[in-house]
């Protein structure tokens, strides 16, 4: 056995709470926090598979959370309080590109119940640095809808910023909706003048 070591799986501490990949044993908190949240998020997302809170579409998303991890091409973090343990959202760095891009692509909810309390700007300013220190990244982008106000503003507490209007970017609800875009860059130095 000398010699195997056994892989760790990813995990990025706040002050308040543990962003780690999800397992099998969350699968209730998950579906009662998305049950629970359901009319606050469908404004916001894709429309739910009939199946989506089901246990074995959970199944399917932890199998492919680790795969995503295992082969660098996602990490998706569950939002943890430490304190009670609570499952109280998600943020999943997706799309990482590599080569000359080293980029990568923010997605995110937050269950209803803990909206507005700054939990998801904690989680985005932990994963931004750990994209940026730990992975090496240079780019973070994010979309949102430009009516979802709560969204624009914790990226904009994050240090993203704004970039334009993708036409058609997602469909949101069940309809074709523009985003707008945010970016985030490792030593960013848009909106300086000192010029070198």
């Amino acid at each position: 056995m000398l010699g195997l070591r056994r892989k760790l799986r990813p995990r990025v501490e706040t002050e308040r709470l543990t962003l780690r990949l999800p397992d099998h044993g969350d699968w209730r908190q998950w579906s009662a926090l998305r049950d629970a949240s359901a009319e606050f998020l469908s404004k916001w997302e894709p429309v739910w598979a009939h199946d989506h809170l089901s246990r074995r579409a959970f199944t399917n998303r932890v199998y492919w959370a680790q795969r995503a991890e295992a082969q660098g091409i996602a990490l998706p973090m569950l939002l943890i309080r430490r304190e009670d343990q609570a499952l109280l959202g998600a943020l999943t760095l997706d799309n990482i590109r590599r080569g000359p891009a080293q980029t990568a692509t923010f997605g995110y909810w937050i269950g209803e119940a803990f909206a507005r309390q700054g939990y998801m700007r904690e989680a985005i300013l932990a994963l931004t640095h750990h994209a940026f220190n730990r992975l090496d990244l240079s780019r973070i982008e994010a979309a949102c809808l430009p009516e979802n106000v709560p969204s624009r503003g914790v990226l904009e507490k994050c240090g993203f910023k704004y970039e334009g209007v993708a036409q058609s970017y997602l469909q949101i609800n069940g309809r074709w909706r523009n985003h707008v875009l945010y970016a985030n860059l490792r030593g960013d130095r848009r909106g300086r003048t000192d010029v070198g």
